[in-house]
């Protein structure tokens, strides 16, 4: 299968520390099989700020735990790029979060499905046929 899935933050930090009753379980089987699986580079910055103001825990450093969680366990870091940053702007006034607006753009940029419990994710009209179900 040629999937391609960008996973959301939440996702991410799930998934590299085996939480999986937290999302869907044939997520996991889909997400294992995918061709690609990467994040946005802004998923480091907020397992990085989160740490750093006591709302995760992770082992180590957050710069440890990112070469852990990415390509050991096969998650790719997608590039942030101009087109990228530009589409976020361009998307539906769902909400204000840049951050959450860069990790959609990311997944719509690669035409990839995009793997989030975020409620606020299912209104954004552009992500109708996107988002990992």
């Amino acid at each position: 299968m040629s999937e391609v899935i960008v996973l959301d933050t939440h996702i991410w930090l799930w998934l590299v520390n085996a939480n999986f009753a937290e999302f869907p379980s044939h997520w996991r089987d889909r997400i294992e099989s995918a061709a690609r699986v990467g994040i946005s580079p802004v998923s480091c910055y907020e397992i990085a700020m989160a740490h750093q103001k006591g709302r995760i825990k992770i082992s180590t450093t957050p710069q440890a735990w990112f070469q852990q969680a990415l390509d050991p366990v096969g998650i790719e870091l997608f590039p942030l790029t101009a087109n990228i940053a530009a589409r976020a702007v361009e998307l539906s006034p769902v909400h204000k979060d840049p951050f959450d607006r860069l990790i959609i753009a990311t997944a719509l940029e690669y035409g990839a499905k995009l793997a989030s419990v975020d409620g606020l994710f299912s209104q954004y009209s552009e992500l109708e046929n996107y988002l990992l179900k």
